[in-house]
């Protein structure tokens, strides 16, 4: 790329010609391209964390339509109210952060933020991981107090166990949320080129609406896989094994963490690495300064 900015040699100096922008990029343009290239390993291993919420909209939802949701004699807890756990998390998340995160890892890493933004993605996606655990765990509870009590063959009935027990899958993804969108918000703001805010933020929300389809494509072809056996996901809960869908979620958590891992050790941020290179963008926009 870097030979878009080299002007072509055969070109005579002597003569006024047009130098027309397919043909000729300056330093910028091509310092711009890198920049969005660089940003795009990090972009791609933040969808695994999307998929993984999705589930806490679908399959937890219907986890607790089996459980006791009973508050007292009379109220009965919605399912689709546990997401309220989310937001629960997430306030109780960011005061935690502020308050005794940021001060510890000030002195550690010396950094006046605290944690980087990559850091905060790195701390969601484990987050992740430990709710896809808590899930799988408290579906195998879920799934023994239903053959316990011989309610396997009834999709409708209510399993003597509290819907409470769901609580800690919402807190863990809830509070993986607060660092893994405030961490993408502020990497993509801060290392996209300042011409191309816009597109900074189409590249975060991007992320969400992958998560989802790909949350949408896994099931389908574990349905397709498991469906003529012993199926992982069918209508009847009570009878499928979605602990054996969650785990798979847990490992590929883990695995797309690793490839994270990897990539945000490589990463440099823009700034430092434009300051080692010793280049300067020309930036029209410094009112958009990050």
């Amino acid at each position: 790329m870097d030979k878009a900015a080299i002007k072509d040699p055969k070109t005579d100096g002597n003569e006024i010609n047009v130098v027309r922008k397919w043909y000729l990029s300056t330093l910028t343009d091509v310092e711009e391209v890198k920049m969005v290239l660089r940003m795009l390993p990090i972009w791609a291993t933040t969808i695994m964390f999307w998929t993984v919420y999705a589930q806490m909209t679908t399959f937890s939802v219907s986890q607790a339509t089996t459980l006791n949701r009973h508050i007292g004699k009379s109220f009965q807890i919605p399912p689709a109210s546990l997401t309220a756990f989310f937001i629960g998390s997430i306030l109780l998340t960011i005061p935690i952060y502020d308050r005794v995160i940021v001060p510890i890892t000030r002195k550690i890493f010396n950094n006046p933020q605290g944690l980087t933004p990559l850091q905060r993605i790195g701390v969601g996606l484990v987050f992740s991981i430990f709710a896809m655990v808590a899930a799988a765990l408290t579906e195998l509870k879920r799934m023994r107090m239903a053959h316990l009590h011989n309610l396997t063959h009834n999709p409708n009935s209510e399993i003597p166990m509290s819907v409470f027990w769901l609580v800690p899958q919402f807190f863990f993804v809830g509070s993986g949320e607060a660092f893994t969108y405030i961490g993408q918000l502020d990497f993509f703001l801060r290392e996209c080129p300042k011409g191309m805010k816009t597109m900074s933020t189409g590249l975060f929300l991007s992320t969400l609406s992958l998560g989802f389809f790909f949350s949408s494509l896994l099931v389908t072809l574990v349905h397709k896989v498991t469906s003529q056996h012993k199926p992982w996901l069918a209508d009847n809960l009570n009878q499928a094994k979605l602990y054996n869908f969650y785990w798979l979620l847990a490992m590929l958590s883990g695995l797309n963490l690793v490839i994270y891992l990897l990539c945000a050790n490589w990463y440099v941020y823009k700034d430092r690495r434009l300051a080692e290179e010793g280049i300067e963008l020309e930036e029209a926009d410094t009112a958009c300064h990050a």
